[in-house]
């Protein structure tokens, strides 16, 4: 009985000492984790990786924080240029959680994909030539790579590889023989004003990549002259990695593959399928193809169309959405990344591209040029921003000039709104809407490029834009594009594009350029005006009276159009209520540029007075023909267009034509962008 009692004693103190050291191991662990959730590094061109990563002990290299980086960690990188691939092994676990990688403030932070290259030799006249070893680039010789998938379309009679040379920032051409690369052969396009030629060319053999340049008379060991050596500059390697914030830095010199909606969409930056990134503050240049990439992975699909040479390549896309989908794709676990104030340019590519991974984004106060200029290969996914399936994505307030293509929304663009964004000399389109079956929304932008629209779709709202350049509509009868459910990737339909089904509301058209030949499809109708629209039905027509036609394929869909101002040779839609012409006044337009800051110059008469509007609202847009869903916010709460493009507050009660509410008969001076640098 004693024996029993002791027993017994001793279990209870045994249990109650276990008690205890799981209380305080639990206790342990609990303070151990929020130091390092919280956990501050510091890296430093004078740190060492095996330092502590503290202000006093920093670390020599990103990745290295990188590695050991978890929720909560915050990681400031101090001045000086780092050359390594930011490939991040944890993410956040919020948007309150996440792991920020910051330049520390006022201090100048290079994360490049390039190595400076010494040791050049003469070669020949300009020429020199420097002979590396492959064990130099590991496992990524970016000058055996070419650029290839699906989509690319020309490549100029050449194979144009990832690897690039830079003599002092600069890319120079790559040509396609050692004998363009001479004084006497002065081949490839001129990237500087009084017309020279900096080429390269490049050849790998028994185990040695040589290079040769033509540096037109400079010695490239005085100067600086950097090759791509990396496939990105600040990507993760797997997916997943969600919640990451990167600020305030200057990232260049990314050795990308052509990025299309088919394969694998690698960028200089990106978050690489994965949920709530912030890429903000940035300087984004010289990336060989895509600057930010919010595109999809490659188990949905990798360039089957190039490689297997069976299916074509839409039916390709259209197997991606639905394996996507299996996968997993959705807006719990994809996408809602944040892309702001950042400077863009110098990508042959896009500025912003991606397929699915960017649903639920924002894309805002950016400022993108420089996209695809130099022409050394051509496909079918160039612009400043290109973007496949971008559900319930805002693009807001960017300024987007000097490309080839301003924005290309290309499939799925449901629940999109494309609001206040500033375009000017684009080569292309300022915007090209390609088989959408909407709702979509484009409100309060200047568009003043010379193509103002290329219109491939159905189902947008176009509401108090200035639009001074032409609007081509054209049908797309053979493409069978998804439609979804309402702010969701679940797909609810396939249909072709008839064209129709768009809004036209409160917006200033002028047709202020000269008449160039156009480069297109015969079929497209081009006009300076919305009289592109003539001989669309109204809702009021035939077949909403109880006779719907048999084959909607052979026909239009009605379109709402009403309240729009038109300049110049710019004309109404054929059946257009409470339009103002006026034939006698161009208002004058223009862009200027002071330090940091754009203004517009916009001189008008005041005819604005004379049209009578509405306040456009959900209530007035309705629903999409296709998809019947209602043009609203991404939250489903309904949309009211009750302010300008400067955030000015609109009269409810007659709102003022274009996108300006406060302006006046004669000199108008606006302050539309200001830029980070």
């Amino acid at each position: 009985m004693e024996l029993s009692k002791r027993l017994k004693s001793f279990k209870i103190i045994f249990n109650l000492e276990i008690v205890i050291k799981n209380t305080l191991t639990f206790f342990l662990i609990t303070i151990s984790s929020l130091f390092l959730f919280s956990q501050q590094y510091h890296v430093a061109k004078h740190g060492n990786d095996n330092n502590l990563g503290t202000v006093e002990s920093p670390f020599l290299t990103i990745s290295k924080a990188a590695k050991i980086a978890l929720p909560g960690s915050v990681i400031t990188v101090h001045e000086g240029t780092y050359r390594e691939r930011i490939a991040p092994s944890h993410g956040g676990l919020s948007t309150t959680k996440p792991i920020i990688y910051q330049a520390a403030k006022g201090e100048d932070v290079w994360i490049k994909g390039s190595e400076i290259i010494k040791q050049w030799k003469k070669f020949k006249g300009n020429v020199w030539m420097v002979k590396i070893d492959n064990k130099f680039f590991g496992d990524f010789n970016p000058y055996v790579e070419i650029v290839q998938g699906d989509w690319l379309l020309n490549t100029y009679g050449m194979d144009h590889h990832l690897g690039e040379v830079y003599l002092n920032g600069d890319s120079l051409y790559e040509v396609g023989e050692l004998s363009d690369v001479s004084d006497e052969n002065p081949l490839g396009r001129t990237n500087d004003k009084d017309g020279s030629r900096y080429k390269w060319f490049c050849k790998t053999e028994n185990g040695f990549t040589t290079i040769y340049a033509n540096f037109m008379g400079l010695n490239p060991n005085d100067e600086l002259v950097e090759i791509n050596v990396r496939p990105a500059v600040f990507f993760p390697k797997k997916t997943g990695i969600n919640f990451i914030t990167v600020r305030g830095f200057k990232m260049a010199h990314a050795a990308t593959q052509w990025s299309p909606p088919t394969a694998e969409q690698v960028g200089l930056i990106g978050p690489y399928w994965s949920k709530g990134w912030i890429i903000e503050d940035n300087l984004i240049t010289d990336s060989k193809c895509t600057g930010i990439s919010i595109g999809k992975e490659r188990a949905s699909g990798h360039n089957e169309w190039t490689n297997l040479k069976v299916k074509h390549g839409t039916q390709r896309e259209r197997d991606v959405v639905f394996k996507a989908l299996k996968l997993g794709w959705s807006f719990e676990t994809i996408g809602s990344h944040i892309i702001r104030n950042n400077t863009i340019k110098n990508c042959e590519q896009t500025g912003i591209s991606g397929h699915l991974g960017g649903i639920g984004s924002q894309i805002y106060n950016n400022h993108i040029y420089n996209i695809h200029i130099k022409k050394q290969f051509f496909g079918y996914e160039t612009g400043g921003i290109k973007l496949h399936a971008p559900i319930d994505v805002i693009i807001k307030n960017n300024l987007i000039h000097d490309n080839y293509r301003g924005i290309w929304l290309d499939w799925q663009s449901q629940g999109t709104r494309v609001s206040g964004n500033i375009f000017y000399n684009n080569e292309k389109e300022d915007l090209f809407n390609e088989v959408n079956h909407g709702p979509m929304v484009v409100d309060n932008n200047i568009m003043l490029s010379e193509i103002s629209i290329l219109n491939a779709s159905q189902g947008t709202a176009y509401a108090h834009n200035l639009i001074t350049g032409k609007i081509i509509i054209r049908k797309v009868s053979n493409r069978y594009t998804p439609y979804h459910f309402s702010h969701s990737t679940s797909v609810k339909g396939l249909m072709t594009i008839l064209t129709g089904d768009d809004r036209y509301y409160n917006n200033i058209l002028t047709s202020n350029h000269q008449t160039k030949p156009y480069k297109g499809p015969a079929s497209d109708k081009i006009h300076n005006g919305l009289d592109a629209y003539d001989g669309y039905p109204l809702s009021s027509d035939y077949w909403y009276k109880g006779k719907r036609p048999d084959d909607f394929a052979k026909h239009k869909l009605p379109v709402y159009i009403n309240s729009n101002l038109y300049f110049n040779k710019a004309k109404p839609f054929d059946r257009e209520l409470d339009n103002f012409e006026n034939r006698e006044f161009v208002p004058k337009i223009s862009i200027e540029k002071k330090k940091n800051s754009f203004y517009l110059n916009f001189e008008i008469d005041d005819s604005f007075k004379k049209v009578k509007t509405s306040l456009v609202n959900t209530n007035i847009l309705g629903t999409a023909f296709q998809s019947e869903a209602a043009f609203e916010n991404k939250d489903a709460s309904p949309m009211v267009l009750d302010t300008d493009i400067l955030n000015n507050k609109r009269n409810v009660l007659n709102p003022i034509v274009g996108p300006f509410e406060k302006i006046k008969k004669g000199k108008n001076y606006f302050k539309i962008f200001t830029t980070q640098r």
